[in-house]
């Protein structure tokens, strides 16, 4: 039987289980002590597997088109963080200041990878370059989501966090392992492609551990009477609505630039997207233990968002591509 399509994807339901069980059953003590240095390791892990993966030469190929990937990495570094600024006397009215910093954390996020590439295949968009568009937004996160971090993040937060602290964290935590992962590619990249199918439960149950030690603490220091159910709806409706706002801006301004229809897919999809694989660990090392739950509620929530529209948005380009093509062939045959 298909898949209902408004059905949450296999890792959205851990999610949400995640954060049940951790709400009703919550890690503290030495047991949260024993996950959180476990977590460091998956978190390690994590990225070495990320860089055994990126193929160098997906992304040295992609680089021809360079006005592409220029526009998708300002939608997502810039365009992205600029809303999230100018919305906030908005949005302080509806969410505490947490959630919203939370919210800030989403917006300076890479975009996905697999995601980003598979909606542009569906919508028939430009998938060479959306490969390479999605894998140099992951590979630049790493310092530009930390440095974003630094001067927007905490400057909103005022709680006086350490940026160099944060920045040597990034460093032996996320950018040696990614490094790594690409030295070692020449020697296990064949073996991790024929292992992708089971190897992605280590990105998984790297994100779903750092969720439930998170979402732990949290629940520990109060958060669900922080978050009322109307603030959670609340949340949800300014996820939506900053989907909205990107993907109307990166649509008309991709057709402004002049770019094709192809591109214009592409530069929709990996230039709206935030990466939930990425922000988890980035907001492990860049945050406070106690602050994690708030800073990862809103990108949770997102993730969720914009693979439902973006599924809707892949189907309906992928439909217009086809009733051209057959408009164009009953043409042909009339002739």
């Amino acid at each position: 039987m298909a898949r209902p399509r408004f059905l949450p994807d296999n890792m959205t339901l851990m999610l949400l289980a995640v954060v049940l069980t951790a709400s009703f059953l919550p890690c503290t003590g030495q047991v949260a002590e024993a996950f959180d240095g476990l977590t460091t390791f998956m978190i390690g892990l994590l990225f070495f597997m990320h860089g055994a993966k990126l193929s160098r030469e997906a992304v040295v190929a992609g680089f021809t088109h360079w006005k592409l990937h220029v526009t998708v990495l300002l939608c997502t570094f810039a365009l992205f963080p600029l809303i999230g600024l100018a919305l906030k006397p908005v949005l302080l009215q509806f969410i505490t200041p947490d959630l919203y910093l939370g919210l800030l954390f989403l917006c300076v996020l890479p975009s996905t990878v697999q995601s980003s590439i598979a909606f542009t295949s569906v919508a028939r968009g430009n998938v060479p370059a959306a490969i390479c568009a999605a894998s140099a937004s992951n590979l630049l996160g790493i310092f530009f989501t930390p440095l974003l971090v630094g001067v927007l993040v905490v400057a909103h937060d005022g709680s006086g966090h350490s940026s160099l602290g944060s920045i040597l964290k990034i460093v032996y935590q996320l950018l040696l392992p990614f490094v790594a992962g690409q030295i070692a590619r020449p020697f296990i990249g064949r073996w991790v492609e024929r292992n992708k199918s089971w190897l992605k439960f280590v990105d998984q149950s790297s994100i779903l551990l750092v969720v439930y030690v998170a979402f732990s603490e949290a629940v520990v220091q109060g958060l669900w009477h922080q978050v009322p159910a109307t603030m959670l709806v609340a949340l949800l409706v300014i996820n939506a609505v900053l989907l909205a706002i990107i993907m109307a801006l990166t649509t008309f301004g991709s057709r402004r630039l002049g770019f094709n229809k192809e591109d214009e897919i592409t530069i929709v999809f990996c230039g709206s997207k935030k990466s939930l694989a990425s922000g988890v660990p980035m907001a492990k090392v860049l945050f406070s233990s106690g602050a994690i739950g708030m800073v990862l509620l809103p990108v949770m929530l997102f993730h969720q968002i914009q693979l439902m529209v973006c599924a809707v948005m892949a189907a309906r380009y992928g439909a217009r591509e086809e009733q051209v093509r057959a408009a164009v062939a009953t043409e042909s045959g009339g002739d």
